[in-house]
């Protein structure tokens, strides 16, 4: 029987550095709105200051991945909590200020949407340095319960922060949860494999390689691609629909409240349960976006769409952990953080073209078509992985380890 992966050393303070970092990052999106909107009066400052952040990760996410394959993980992870608590401290000063001034904000937040970049394609190789192949599993599982519960309990935390003491003190606190990580990233020691020095391009190249010989992996990113794209259409316009109904700013919280409790109630679920097909098992889950999405379209009872919302939202929960075990345990190590940077590209990139082309298309057609397309696409590639015979073959069994600069293997 294996070890649960808490009762070692090395993973238990990377879990606590990341519940840690998790709970302050939970606060921060309702601390930044209300900051942004209280010191400007526009929602153009605040688009600013979230594009400010998400421009330079998505541009240098290939780079981070690079970087982290190069170097040890826990070396990357340790610089960037350090970088991001500077970062997040300095807006928290900001806003404490008389005068908050924007641009020191926007800027703040460009430096710590690089750090993120770099941070991402660490989680990954960070969870399989610290726990043996056997345990990813529940290692991955723990993980995915702390992220869900953060998110479950986030909104009132930073309800509590931001009312009573005001939004900067949230982006303290912040600052405070990424160097409490950042000390304990300090104490775990983390395996490493030494990648050949080579150029830039070689190591993207040899990233790139890895992800396109998986039929498997890259299909799948499709797929999860077009759900973070139907989530930004949902997210811009699911208020605007929920809103026209009576008592709709209650309709909306509850619609929302029941996403994080399905999300949490997925990560539990992926503690406990194998599949023999985990890739399929968890593609066919996400596939039940499409559900609440068609349900918002058509005006279908508001207790049917939110009981939805939540089923779809607990099929998230729990491809999460199921799909870090699968890449954990596919990927060569030396490789993982050029491959999970290609996977968070993917999932980034998707969300802000939602964003853009929900707002266009509800005003030419009603919210009800892109709603409906929405859930058509994610519906149909989710499904159509099924008829991909890496996806139906992968059984999460791990492949022996080769050695850095050797051919990728098909999958």
């Amino acid at each position: 029987m294996p070890t649960h992966p808490l009762r070692r050393r090395a993973f238990r303070l990377l879990f606590t550095g990341r519940v840690l970092s998790l709970a302050g990052d939970a606060v921060i999106p309702a601390a930044l709105a209300l900051a942004v909107l209280q010191a400007t009066g526009s929602t153009s400052a605040l688009a600013l200051v979230l594009a400010c952040a998400m421009v330079p990760k998505l541009l240098l996410l290939p780079l981070g991945g690079v970087v982290g394959d190069r170097f040890n993980a826990r070396t990357v992870a340790l610089a960037t909590d350090l970088v991001r608590c500077a970062t997040q401290v300095l807006v928290g000063l900001q806003l404490l200020g008389d005068e908050p001034r924007l641009c020191v904000i926007a800027c703040a937040s460009a430096v710590g949407g690089a750090a993120g970049a770099f941070a991402m394609p660490t989680a990954s190789p960070l969870v399989k340095g610290t726990v043996p192949t056997e345990e990813l599993a529940r290692a991955n599982a723990a993980m995915g319960v702390a992220q869900s519960a953060t998110r479950l309990g986030g909104p009132a935390l930073a309800g509590l922060i931001v009312l009573g003491a005001g939004p900067g003190w949230a982006f303290v606190l912040d600052g405070a949860t990424f160097a409490l990580s950042a000390a304990l990233l300090a104490a775990v020691r983390v395996r490493h494999v030494p990648v050949p020095r080579r150029s830039l391009g070689a190591d993207l190249k040899e990233g790139w390689r890895e992800v396109r010989s998986r039929d498997w992996y890259w299909t799948s990113l499709v797929a999860h691609a077009a759900w973070n794209g139907a989530a930004a259409v949902l997210m811009t316009l699911g208020p605007a629909v929920t809103l026209r109904l009576p008592d709709g700013e209650a309709v909306w919280v509850a619609f929302l409240q029941a996403g994080a409790i399905g999300l949490f109630a997925g990560s539990l679920l992926a503690g406990r349960v194998r599949p023999r097909r985990p890739v399929l098992v968890a593609n066919l889950g996400l596939a039940t976006y499409a559900v609440p999405l068609g349900l918002l379209a058509a005006g279908a009872p508001t207790p049917l769409t939110i009981v939805a919302y939540g089923v779809a939202q607990a099929g998230l929960g729990f491809l999460s952990p199921v799909w870090e075990t699968a890449v954990q345990t596919a990927v060569p190590a030396h490789a993982l953080a050029r491959v999970t940077s290609y996977d968070w590209l993917c999932s980034l990139a998707a969300m802000p073209l939602g964003y853009a082309l929900a707002p266009p298309a509800a005003e030419l057609w009603g919210p009800g078509v892109p709603l409906a397309a929405a859930g058509l696409t994610v519906g149909a590639l989710c499904l159509g992985t099924a008829l991909v015979p890496g996806v139906r073959r992968f059984s999460g069994r791990p492949p022996q380890e080769r050695p850095a600069g050797s051919p990728a293997a098909v999958r």
